[in-house]
């Protein structure tokens, strides 16, 4: 029996128009794709969002439906669209007009892993592409709709926070020196994804807990945030990156000592974030 696409915990009762999601933590690895990649477990892993299902796991008894990937973003991505095929990595694929995540390859089938290391020795089959499109991104991007469009129609409006981690080594391109290093990166395709206030209480809940917040760079948001980000409809997405380093060991792939105090601040924010998206409070439709 394959395992299912993703995992829903739903609260008792739903009492935000909050969603948390978390595409990029899922660390089921199938045999039938351990079989086929050149990397060895650790490796595949580096691009895996490891423990950040854990991170949001308070979502549920704050009122807020938390969504969680099960598969891993090596094997399928759920963060690019279905139809950003890598002729590189996929048989059959023609080459795309020019798309720089299918170029750096990381489509929707992804060809490498962090520090650009290659997954596989061949190309996959389209059979096989398509498969891994049709029993894991589909399901969850049909859940997450249907999660959008229930909160949009019970309190007005929806706010999607779609957490993800980045490497450490990422903020290096972003750091000026003697500058702060950013600890979050909150995504909102420069203000096309989400109502400013809504990004500006996020920012503000993080700041407060003493983190550093940067915003839109180096990731202003993928496929989530462009697809289901319509402020104008009261659909609303923030990306949030979270530094990797702040709790785990990025080498082992294994919670350090910090992890506990991360997670509380991260429940912190979600409660923020959820009590303003109640009904009656300021994310919330008039």
């Amino acid at each position: 029996m394959p395992k299912p696409a993703f995992r829903l915990e739903l609260p008792e009762a739903v009492t935000t128009g909050v969603i948390v999601a978390s595409p990029h933590s899922g660390r089921y690895y199938p045999w039938s794709f351990m079989r086929k990649t050149v990397l060895d477990e650790r490796s595949v892993r580096s691009s895996e969002d490891a423990f950040m299902d854990q991170l949001v796991d308070a979502a549920p008894g704050l009122g807020a439906p938390l969504l969680m990937a099960e598969y891993p973003r090596a094997f399928v991505d759920l963060n690019r669209s279905a139809d950003e095929l890598d002729p590189a990595v996929v048989e059959g694929i023609r080459y795309p007009t020019q798309n720089p995540r299918i170029s750096s390859g990381l489509g929707v089938i992804p060809r490498v892993v962090a520090n650009g290391r290659m997954i596989y020795r061949g190309k996959l089959s389209r059979e096989e592409a398509d498969h891994r499109i049709e029993t894991v991104w589909r399901p969850y991007h049909a859940c997450l709709e249907r999660l959008v469009r229930s909160a949009r129609e019970e309190f007005g409006e929806a706010v999607l926070l779609d957490f993800h981690s980045m490497p450490h080594e990422a903020l290096e391109a972003i750091s000026r020196p003697g500058g702060a290093r950013p600890d979050v990166v909150l995504g909102d395709r420069f203000g096309a994804a989400a109502r400013p206030d809504i990004v500006e209480e996020l920012e503000a809940a993080f700041t407060d807990a003493g983190l550093v917040v940067s915003r839109n760079a180096p990731f202003a948001g993928a496929y989530v945030a462009q697809h289901y980000g319509r402020p104008l409809q009261g659909r609303h997405v923030v990306q949030i990156e979270i530094d990797r380093s702040l709790y785990m060991n990025e080498r082992t792939i294994r919670p350090n000592a910090d992890f506990d105090a991360i997670r509380a601040i991260v429940t912190g924010v979600l409660a923020r974030m959820v009590g303003a998206g109640s009904v009656g409070l300021p994310l919330a439709a008039e």
